[in-house]
């Protein structure tokens, strides 16, 4: 038999309200910290840090707490719109990605130098091919006709799970990113281990929001 969910402490659900919104703000000043550093356009390589951190630092995060009950900027809109706007964030996570990928490419066509060879590259490629896959295969929830014998609701949990995965090797990349010879060069001290902790305590909340869903759901069909 179904349970109802018990009611939250207040100042529990306060504290998920505080850290929704810090994470809307890690996002947007981790962003706007590269691009400052980064000042795009001023090179071919002043665009990889640039699009990567729109894509996996911005859009992605905010695709995801799209959907969170306590500090989505769309809470009063219906699931279905909600699915639409976060399904267009991720094509833009996307399409970001695809970009920021062939500037650093290119880049290091034209310096003659090796591809792929740091962990970074490699986690950033990985990354980008699970988003794309992640995207297609998100197509069965927009368009129910897609998902032909098919349980909607396992889609859902399959789709969340893997999200949080493709998630977690976006937040990686970044942190490996901040590793790179250019960030370090660039930055030093206090304003390295800030920078550090943008993505690692948007990952935190993300990571609590998804599972706290899931578990949520679980107890309600249990």
């Amino acid at each position: 038999m179904a349970e109802l969910p018990e009611s939250e402490p207040r100042i529990y659900s306060v504290g998920k309200v505080a850290c929704g919104i810090l994470t809307h703000v890690l996002c947007v000043v981790f962003t706007v910290l590269i691009t400052v550093l980064a000042k795009p356009g001023t090179s071919l390589f002043s665009w990889h840090p640039f699009l990567m951190t729109l894509a996996f630092s911005l859009f992605m995060t905010e695709a995801v707490l799209l959907f969170s009950p306590h500090c989505s900027p769309i809470r009063k809109l219906s699931h279905k719109t909600k699915g639409r706007v976060h399904w267009i964030l991720q094509c833009l996570c996307a399409s970001c990605a695809t970009l920021g990928l062939a500037s650093i490419f290119y880049n290091k066509h034209l310096n003659g130098k090796p591809h792929f060879a740091s962990w970074h590259g490699l986690v950033g490629l990985g990354t980008l091919c699970v988003v794309g896959v992640q995207s297609l295969a998100a197509l069965p929830l927009l368009y129910h006709s897609l998902a032909k014998g098919w349980s909607l609701a396992k889609l859902k949990r399959y789709h969340a799970a893997s999200g949080l995965v493709t998630y977690l090797l976006g937040s990686v990349s970044l942190l490996l990113g901040i590793c790179s010879v250019w960030f370090t060069g660039t930055v030093g001290g206090y304003t390295w281990y800030l920078a550090a902790l943008c993505p690692a305590l948007s990952t935190l909340v993300i990571m609590s929001q998804v599972s706290n869903t899931y578990m949520a759901k679980k107890r309600l069909v249990s």
